[in-house]
């Protein structure tokens, strides 16, 4: 909905429902509070402190789309959004968030702004037409470089969490393996090419599922 009068201006989002006149805003704006109810309900079933940490939440996701008109750092406030799963989870499950909760939260965001950079990085030429600000486009020349140091500092974080948390083998392999899948996704980023850089953002799946299938393993040799 915020984007649907720069959608058509971008050639990966021009064929979007709301740019091309397909679905109108009052039904889009419609569902969006369809969303937000369903979600106040389900909050209620948890803890007072996840409810308070749910006001924050929903900020972040509210406030998230406007951000590219104002800084050229909305993939941080996207990496917040999603992120901030993460302390709720915790505060839901344990009514508190460990230290390593936390760094979970900083090791998200890194990883959010790195493959959405990738993301911004195949609309950098319409985005500076327009005048949409993103990291893409603020870290220039300088972009892969950045994407690097960020998905260096995610694995640099999920060591330490192991170390915390006394992970097994299962996990660290999952890290090394995640590793090699950044190395693959620099391969195709470094070019700089729309394509490439779509690929690389849609494989970041399976990073997300390496790691998560480290810890089950984990889990059920434990």
């Amino acid at each position: 909905y915020a984007d649907r009068k720069v959608d058509g201006s971008v050639k990966r989002t021009e064929n979007r429902p709301l740019a091309n006149g397909e679905v109108q805003a009052n039904e889009a704006l419609s569902l969006f509070s369809l969303h937000i109810l369903a979600a106040f309900f389900l909050v209620l079933m948890l803890n007072w402190q996840t409810m308070a940490l749910s006001v924050v939440a929903l900020l972040l996701a509210a406030s998230y789309p406007f951000m590219k008109r104002y800084t050229h750092l909305p993939q941080v406030v996207l990496g917040a959004a999603f992120g901030w799963a993460i302390p709720m989870g915790f505060m839901a499950v344990m009514e508190t968030v460990p230290a390593y909760g936390w760094w979970l939260f900083v090791a998200n965001l890194c990883w959010t702004v790195a493959y959405d950079t990738m993301y911004a990085m195949v609309d950098r030429d319409d985005d500076i037409k327009i005048g949409v600000k993103s990291t893409a486009v603020l870290f220039g020349r300088y972009d892969v470089t950045m994407i690097v140091a960020l998905q260096a500092c995610m694995l640099a974080i999920l060591l330490g969490v192991g170390q915390m948390i006394d992970a097994s083998w299962p996990y660290y392999v999952a890290l090394v393996i995640s590793a090699l899948l950044f190395y693959r996704h620099y391969q195709f980023i470094k070019g700089r090419t729309r394509e490439g850089c779509f690929t690389a953002f849609i494989e970041n799946h399976q990073v997300g599922l390496v790691i998560t299938l480290g810890l089950l393993l984990q889990y059920w040799l434990a």
